[in-house]
């Protein structure tokens, strides 16, 4: 089973990272990072960069599509080759799959057209201005063979629901014990629903950059 990953400059690592460290625990996964052409490809934060082993047109038909989301998307939305290669491996894909603001670039490429689908929360106008179904109440949706996770972290939870759709439960729950996925966070901040709500409006407020702005209409 080949699974696909790709990057473009300034994705978000952990989108792309998180479910990499689960979906390559499958028994028989072979995971290939692609870009636009080989080479280091860097992410949001600019200090890191991941290898890009195989350029789009080597990439034809992978089991699993997974795109990350972050700052970058913006620029792929314009890039129209890469629309056209979502467009085109998805076609035969088991599973195409975003985390974050990657969930715009399967809209973008018309893919989840009446959809239910998520992405990060400061995007969810975005996504459904392409749209989609848009919901905030689930950090994983999946509609038919489309499966999209919420922010950053959310990867490894949509990450770790393909695992058991993808290779059964005892796989998945295996491999969440190797990666010791419990996670207990010092606050109770992770959502819209139980931060401060003076620290969502300020979040707003500055245009917290994720993706890019969709105009609605």
């Amino acid at each position: 089973m080949r699974i696909a990953v790709l990057l473009y400059d300034r994705f978000t690592a952990l989108d792309a990272v998180g479910p990499y460290e689960i979906l390559g625990r499958i028994p028989g996964a072979e995971v290939v990072f692609t870009a636009a052409r080989r080479g280091p490809v860097r992410s949001d934060l600019g200090s890191l960069a991941l290898t890009a082993d195989a350029a789009l047109d080597e990439v034809t038909a992978p089991d699993v599509l997974l795109v990350p989301g972050g700052p970058g998307t913006a620029g792929v939305l314009a890039d129209g080759a890469v629309l056209d290669w979502i467009r085109d491996v998805d076609a035969a894909t088991t599973w195409t799959a975003s985390v974050c603001s990657g969930s715009l670039l399967l809209a973008a490429a018309g893919l989840l057209g009446g959809r239910r689908a998520t992405t990060h929360w400061i995007a969810l106008e975005q996504l459904a201005a392409l749209g989609a179904a848009a919901t905030g109440e689930e950090r994983v949706v999946v509609d038919g063979k489309y499966a999209t996770a919420a922010g950053v972290s959310a990867g490894i939870d949509l990450a770790l629901e393909l695992t058991g759709r993808i290779a059964g439960d005892r796989t998945a729950q295996a491999v969440q014990l190797v990666v010791e996925y419990q996670p207990r966070p010092p606050y109770d901040a992770g959502s819209t629903a139980t931060a401060p709500a003076s620290l969502v409006a300020s979040l707003r407020a500055s245009s917290l950059d994720v993706g890019p702005a969709v105009a609605a209409g």
